[in-house]
């Protein structure tokens, strides 16, 4: 683990970028409100979608818990394999509603609004940790970086807000359940 912390200078990035970045969360309330609106799930589509949706949450809360935000640059958990296994947990979550809400127009949402908020997302993050970390995190991305062992915490999984994605899940795929029971 290495804390070579450098002072940030404001990003390289477009004005739009950071704008774009902004409104995640905002847009990501109104499509997902939209997406549930429209969704018309089966219990076989919930099954499916819930599958593949707790899969990408498990990696959440696996990557939450080894990740120490701001201080370095993470090696261990999931990031040995992969650069945002957070962001793969979110296209998990996204890709498993998709196929949980059964309606075609509710998974184009899903997946624009990953994609751009994604993208955008990984652009800055990885902006950010080249401004703050530099030659660390190149090593990081060559897989040259060194490699120390901290063990998985729950409780820094907790203090990296993956208790409300958790609890956000389980209210989606309880609202899905609902929407089924109803057009019964």
């Amino acid at each position: 683990m290495v804390r070579a912390v450098r002072e940030v200078t404001p990003l390289p990035v477009s004005a739009w970028l950071i704008r774009v970045a902004r409104l995640r969360v905002t847009v990501g309330f109104g499509v997902a409100a939209a997406a549930f609106w429209l969704a018309r799930p089966s219990w076989l589509s919930l099954g499916l979608g819930a599958t593949v949706a707790l899969v990408g949450e498990s990696l959440r809360v696996w990557a939450a818990g080894h990740l120490e935000k701001e201080l370095e640059v993470t090696t261990f958990g999931p990031y040995r394999w992969m650069r945002h296994p957070l962001y793969v947990g979110s296209s998990l979550l996204g890709a498993g509603f998709a196929v949980a809400a059964r309606h075609p127009v509710a998974a184009a949402l899903v997946v624009m609004y990953l994609a751009v908020s994604l993208s955008v997302a990984v652009r800055l993050e990885e902006t950010t940790l080249r401004a703050k970390f530099g030659d660390t995190y190149d090593h990081y991305l060559a897989g040259t970086a060194g490699r120390t062992h901290r063990p998985y915490s729950l409780d820094r999984a907790r203090r990296n807000g993956e208790v409300q994605t958790v609890l956000g899940v389980l209210a989606g795929l309880a609202t899905l359940a609902m929407k089924v029971l109803l057009a019964d």
